[in-house]
C-alpha cells in the first residue's frame, strides 16, 4: 500500500475513534454501536441455522471435543452460485447477521455465508461436566490445526445443510472470496489461520487479539518482518488499556507490535486503537467499518506485498513465486543436481528420477531400498546414501553401481570437487550421539560425534567450513575444516525457527537439507519453510509454502538459479536472483563481511 493510501485509511481509523470518543469530563466505559450494527426498517434479513456436533475420538484435530455451529446464510444467497465465506470463532460474536443484512442490501459486501464456531470442551459422559476446555489450545496454538479441522470437518458439515425453505448452502473454495475474525484467542487464532494458510483465507478482523506468550504468538511480529510477504489483508483492534493477564505480556503493544511489523513488511493492513481494554464494545462499534474495508474493491484479488527485508530483495525476483513441477511422480523424498544443472530426485521406494527440460520426469534407476542422501561429483557419479542398509554406494555416469564406503547410515551427504565426501550419520535411536564421517579413496574415517540427530551437511563455498543441521533441535553447527579434512572448532552456531508441528510432534526445526548461495548466504529446508540465514548464524528471510515444511532444496539450471524444493509430496521450483554452489563446485572466495 502506497503512503498516501495508508494516510488516508489511517485518518478513517481515527475518525471511527474520534466519533466514539467519550467527551473530555467523562470517563469512558463503553462504545456504542453504529446504525449498520442495529436492525434496519426494510432490510431483508438472513436466516441462522445451529446445530451441535461431537468430533470422532479418533479425529485427527481435536478428537471428542462438543463444539457449536451457527450458520447465518443471507436473504439474497441462491444456490446456483457458492457463496463467500465469514468464518466466526466464539460464536456469532459483533452482531453479524445484522451487520451482514445491512451490508449486503446496500451492497457494500457481497453475499457472504457467516460460519460461526465456538471452541470445543469434553465433559464428562457420566456427569456431564467439563473435563477440558480446549479454546486456549485451540486457538493460540499456531500450528495450524484449526485450518485442517475447518478445511476437512466444520466447513464440509456446513455444506451438508439447507435452509428452510431448501436451499442447499454452496461455499466458494476461492480464498479471495473468504474471510475470519474472533475476538482475543479467537483474534490471534483468525490470523494464524490465514498466515498459515493464505489458500483457504485472505481477509482477517482481529479484535484484541492474544499475541502474547501463550502458545507461540509472540513470535509473529518477528516472523512477518523476517518472512516473504503473504496475500493476506488485515484489520487489528485493541484499546490501550488491554493488559488481561500481565503474566504473558500486554495486549495492546503486541497488537501495536503486529501492525508495525505487518505495515513495514509490505502488508494491506488497518487498524483502530481504542481507550478501553479488553473488552468487546469497541470491537463491536468497528466491526461494521472493518468488514467493509476488508472487502472493498472486491472481486479485485488480494495480492502479496513486497517488503523492504534486505535479504528476501538480494535474494528473490518481484514477481517470481512458486510453481509446482508437474508430472508423473509420487512421494519424491530429496533432491540434487548434476553437474549439468539437472534436477536429480528420489522416492520413498528408492527410485531416482530425472526432472527434464520440458517439466516431465525420467526413469534412471531402482536401487532397490530407500535413499537417504543423494549428491554428484563434478565428473557425473551420483552418490547414494542408503541408511537402512548402511552403505553409501556410487552409479557411474554407464549405469555400473559402485561401492563406496560400508557401516554408514547417513541421512546427510556432501561431495568435495576432490571428490571428498563428508558424511552425517544420526543415531539409531535418541540416546545414540549422531556421527560425521570424512570419505577418502574409499577409506573412511570418524571426524566428529556428538550432534542430536544429524541431518543435512555441506560445506561453505570456499571449503573453509562445514555446517551440519540438526533436525531434532534449532541448530546448525559449524566446524573449520582443516587442510588434512579433519574439523576443529565445533560451534552450536546457526539459530533457526522452531514452528510448532500440527502432527503433534515436538516443536523442532526438523532441519533436513542445507545450500549455499554465492554469497555465502545459507538456505536450509525446515519444517517452517526455507530458512535463510545470513553468515553470523541468524535467519534474515523464510519462504514458506501452504503446503507446509520443506524436506529437501536444491539450486538447479545452467546458471544455478532456480531454487527447487520439496514440500507436501510435490516438488516445487522459482527463479531466484541468487545463484547457488553446489557441494563438488571447485572452491569460490567470499568477500570478508562484518561482525554486526
Amino acid at each position: 500500500m502506497n503512503q498516501q493510501i495508508r494516510t488516508v485509511f489511517a485518518a478513517l481509523a481515527g475518525l471511527v475513534l474520534l466519533v466514539n470518543a467519550p467527551s473530555p469530563c467523562i470517563a469512558q466505559t463503553k462504545y456504542e454501536l453504529t446504525p449498520d450494527s442495529q436492525v434496519q426498517p426494510d432490510v431483508p434479513k438472513g436466516e441462522m441455522l445451529a446445530y451441535d456436533v461431537v468430533s470422532p475420538h479418533n479425529a485427527p484435530q481435536y478428537p471428542g471435543i462438543k463444539y457449536h455451529v451457527t450458520v447465518y446464510v443471507p436473504a439474497q444467497y441462491t444456490p446456483d452460485k457458492p457463496a463467500c465465506l465469514c468464518v466466526g470463532l466464539d460464536g456469532p460474536g459483533n452482531h453479524p447477521s445484522i451487520v451482514f443484512d445491512n451490508l449486503i442490501a446496500k451492497k457494500q459486501i457481497p453475499v457472504i455465508i457467516g460460519v460461526f464456531l465456538s471452541s470445543g470442551t469434553i465433559a464428562s459422559e457420566t456427569t456431564k461436566k467439563p473435563l477440558r476446555f480446549d479454546r486456549c489450545y485451540e486457538w493460540d496454538s499456531t500450528n495450524g490445526n484449526l485450518d485442517r479441522f475447518l478445511e476437512g470437518t466444520v466447513l464440509p458439515e456446513v455444506e451438508n445443510h439447507a435452509t428452510r425453505d431448501g436451499r442447499q448452502i454452496h461455499l466458494s473454495h476461492d480464498p479471495n472470496d473468504r474471510m475470519i475474525y474472533g475476538g482475543s484467542s479467537g483474534g490471534v487464532c483468525a490470523f494464524t489461520a490465514a498466515w498459515q494458510r493464505p489458500d483457504l483465507f485472505r481477509r482477517v478482523y482481529s479484535s484484541i487479539g492474544t499475541f502474547v506468550g501463550m502458545r507461540g504468538a509472540d513470535s509473529y511480529p518477528t516472523l512477518i518482518r523476517k518472512t516473504e510477504p503473504k496475500p493476506i489483508r488485515i484489520f487489528l483492534q485493541d484499546g490501550e488499556k488491554d493488559s488481561w493477564n500481565p503474566l504473558f505480556d500486554n495486549w495492546y503493544t503486541q497488537n501495536r507490535s503486529m501492525e508495525e511489523s505487518l505495515s513495514w513488511a509490505g502488508y494491506d493492513v488497518n487498524h483502530s486503537w481504542g481507550t478501553l481494554g479488553h473488552e468487546g464494545s469497541h470491537s463491536d462499534s468497528v466491526f461494521p467499518d472493518a468488514v467493509k474495508w476488508l472487502w472493498r474493491d472486491y472481486p479485485q484479488p488480494i495480492e502479496a506485498g513486497w517488503s523492504p527485508n534486505s535479504m528476501l530483495n538480494a535474494v528473490l525476483n518481484k514477481g517470481e513465486g512458486w510453481s509446482l513441477v508437474s508430472g508423473s511422480y509420487s512421494a519424491p523424498t530429496l533432491l540434487t543436481v548434476s553437474p549439468k544443472g539437472e534436477i536429480y530426485f528420489a522416492d520413498s521406494a528408492g527410485a531416482i528420477f530425472r526432472l527434464e527440460e520440458a517439466g516431465s520426469v525420467s526413469l534412471i534407476a531402482r536401487t532397490g531400498s530407500p535413499v537417504t542422501a543423494a549428491q554428484f561429483d563434478k565428473d557425473g557419479r551420483l552418490y547414494i546414501a542408503h541408511a537402512s542398509l548402511k552403505r553409501i554406494d556410487a552409479i557411474e555416469t554407464n549405469g555400473k553401481i559402485t561401492r563406496i564406503a560400508e557401516g554408514i547410515a547417513a541421512h546427510g551427504m556432501t561431495v568435495l570437487d576432490d571428490k571428498t565426501i563428508y558424511a552425517a550419520e544420526p543415531g539409531e535411536h535418541d540416546e545414540l550421539p549422531s556421527k560425521i564421517w570424512r570419505i577418502k579413496d574409499k577409506t573412511k574415517t570418524l571426524v566428529d560425534t556428538g550432534l542430536h540427530d544429524a541431518s543435512g551437511i555441506i560445506l561453505t563455498p570456499e571449503h573453509a567450513m562445514l555446517f551440519a543441521a540438526e533436525k531434532h533441535t534449532q541448530w546448525v553447527y559449524t566446524y573449520i575444516v582443516q587442510p588434512d579434512g579433519t574439523l576443529i572448532d565445533k560451534q552450536r552456531y546457526y539459530w533457526l525457527h522452531i514452528a510448532e508441528s500440527a502432527d503433534g510432534e515436538p516443536g523442532w526445526s526438523d532441519a533436513t537439507d542445507l545450500v549455499d548461495d554465492r554469497s555465502g548466504y545459507l538456505y536450509v529446508a525446515t519444517r517452517m519453510g526455507v530458512q535463510i540465514c545470513d553468515r553470523n548464524g541468524r535467519v534474515e528471510g523464510i519462504l514458506t509454502l501452504p503446503q507446509g515444511p520443506v524436506t529437501s532444496l536444491a539450486f538447479g539450471g545452467p546458471d544455478s538459479n532456480i531454487l527447487y524444493v520439496v514440500s507436501g509430496g510435490k516438488v516445487y521450483r522459482r527463479t531466484m536472483a541468487a545463484r547457488g554452489v553446489p557441494c563438488f563446485a571447485d572452491p569460490i572466495p567470499l568477500a570478508v563481511h562484518g561482525g554486526g
